[in-house]
């Protein structure tokens, strides 16, 4: 139990890796073998999440069960593990979502192997950012994530799989560019990557810089870290590349893409952005109020727009994010004060209730997209009687991403907009428009799909439709009993939550 302990980070961070390596040398003929393996290997992860879940202290200050390894003693960089009550929760999600993601991909047969090793590299990459305390290694993992995302895209996304993974690659490469200059300049500058002492010396740093006033070095490694993070996020306008990596790529994929890459630049904003640049992050609140008050409006409308059914989804991942930029802003605004503790609180549990939702509603489209091999709205229709237990499945995820009081979409952007509204008024105000199309986009979705005159086409021959089968609502019952479970009570994960921002603040 004390190895267990003293090494539960790097195990619950190394064994996908490891999974995947194993699985290299196994028979590539054996999908159903394969699958399963993959599976069972990525169960391990989550239960020791868990573990951790169940072990961790929301109490205590700072970083909880650390573990420091040499890495490249020279520069100053380690392998700093480490988390509290903000990654704790991002780890718990990922370790959730990518068993369901696994197992929700048992259709596959093409180049099975590959497939599944490139999922548990993924992995690995999302839980080496959120467990990082060292600047260095937060960007190689933040890198090493990429990789296997556009593989996947790339190889078994739909026919424009091509420009969509290539797009996908350019857009977060080049906004990551600025953030390694940033992380190179203050590792050179202090002689060390460790997050804790370079937050200290950083923010009380004075005089000058590269013959530069240190306030003017501090704007411009900002905005680097900045572009880099509202990227990722994305927020407007920085979001073109996602809808079309979304619509490209495979249904497991994009359950991983907007479950939980989608939160790396928001849990970017938080770790970093914040602490390090408390005051250019006050100066430029409203501009980043102003970008997220857009993603939240205009991904609205561009969802509505859709006849695309997964585009429209991937759509109201710009407009869902787009709260959680807003509940930042607020933070960054008013640090300090109740109503900012409270946006910040709302902005990381949407983190984690979009990632229910999103990757709910992604696995959706999948399911219907597999049986009839088309995501066009208009071709539906009517459904509800051919297939009443994925309606209603669908009907209750989508009043999760809607927003319906009693789930859990509801708790969080209540909380953003509760906490935002007396800092960032005009923006909030505005914003609402943005919620308002919510609904309109979501019912859309609903009554495209499965009301109105019935397709017939779908009703008996060879295209006659199929319910959802056994293992495709296994996947959904996890993720539906944690929507509801947060709607009806927050407080198990709120109070974790708010632990960590009072810290944080």
């Amino acid at each position: 139990m004390d190895f267990l302990n003293s090494h539960l980070l790097s195990l619950i961070l190394f064994i996908p890796a490891v999974a995947a390596v194993v699985m290299f040398f196994l028979p590539k003929d054996e999908a159903k073998f394969l699958h399963w393996f993959a599976f069972v290997a990525s169960l391990i992860p989550f239960a020791l999440s868990i573990y951790l879940w169940i072990q961790f202290k929301p109490d205590a200050l700072g970083f909880q069960f650390q573990e420091q390894y040499a890495w490249y003693a020279a520069i100053g960089s380690s392998l700093h593990l480490g988390v509290d009550g903000l990654s704790l929760t991002m780890v718990l999600l990922t370790t959730l979502l990518t068993p369901l993601a696994l197992l929700a991909s048992f259709s596959v047969s093409d180049r099975v192997k590959p497939y599944l090793m490139l999922f548990l590299f993924l992995e690995t990459g999302m839980l080496g950012v959120f467990m990082t305390i060292d600047l260095l290694i937060f960007f190689v993992f933040w890198e090493i994530g990429l990789v296997p995302m556009y593989f996947l895209i790339n190889q078994w996304g739909s026919a424009n799989r091509n420009y969509a993974s290539l797009k996908f690659m350019i857009y977060t490469m080049g906004g990551s560019l600025g953030l390694l200059l940033g992380i190179q300049l203050l590792g050179a500058l202090f002689g060390t990557f460790d997050l804790a002492t370079i937050i200290t010396k950083w923010t009380s740093a004075q005089g000058s810089l590269l013959g530069f006033p240190i306030a003017t070095v501090k704007d411009v490694v900002f905005w680097a870290f900045v572009i880099a993070f509202a990227v990722k996020v994305p927020i407007w306008p920085f979001h073109t590349w996602l809808p079309d990596a979304h619509t490209e790529a495979p249904t497991a994929g994009s359950m991983l893409l907007a479950g939980v890459l989608l939160k790396l630049g928001a849990y970017g904003f938080l770790r970093l952005v914040l602490p390090l640049y408390p005051e250019q992050a006050k100066a430029y609140a409203p501009a980043l109020a102003l970008l997220a008050t857009a993603a939240i409006v205009f991904g609205a409308f561009a969802s509505f727009a859709q006849n695309d059914f997964k585009r429209l989804v991937a759509y109201s991942s710009v407009n869902h994010m787009g709260f959680v930029v807003l509940g930042i802003a607020a933070a960054a605004m008013a640090s300090g004060t109740a109503d900012a503790r409270i946006a910040m609180n709302g902005a990381i549990l949407q983190m984690f209730n979009h990632g229910l939702s999103a990757a709910g509603m992604f696995f959706l489209v999948g399911v219907i997209y597999e049986r009839t091999h088309t995501r066009n709205l208009d071709e539906f229709g009517g459904l509800f009687p051919l297939v009443p237990i994925y309606g209603g499945i669908l009907i209750f995820t989508s009043m999760a991403s809607l927003g319906l009081p009693g789930l859990n979409g509801f708790v969080s952007e209540f909380l953003v907009v509760r906490g935002s509204y007396p800092i960032l008024t005009p923006y909030t105000a505005i914003s609402m428009l943005g919620l308002l199309f919510t609904g309109a986009y979501i019912l859309k979705g609903i009554s495209k799909v499965l009301q109105g005159p019935m397709n017939e086409n779908w009703a008996h021959g060879e295209h006659k439709l199929t319910e959802i089968s056994t293992r495709e609502i296994i996947v959904m019952v996890p993720l539906m009993t944690l929507i509801l479970i947060i709607g009806v009570w927050p407080a198990w994960i709120l109070d974790v939550i708010n632990k960590a921002v009072m810290h944080l603040f």
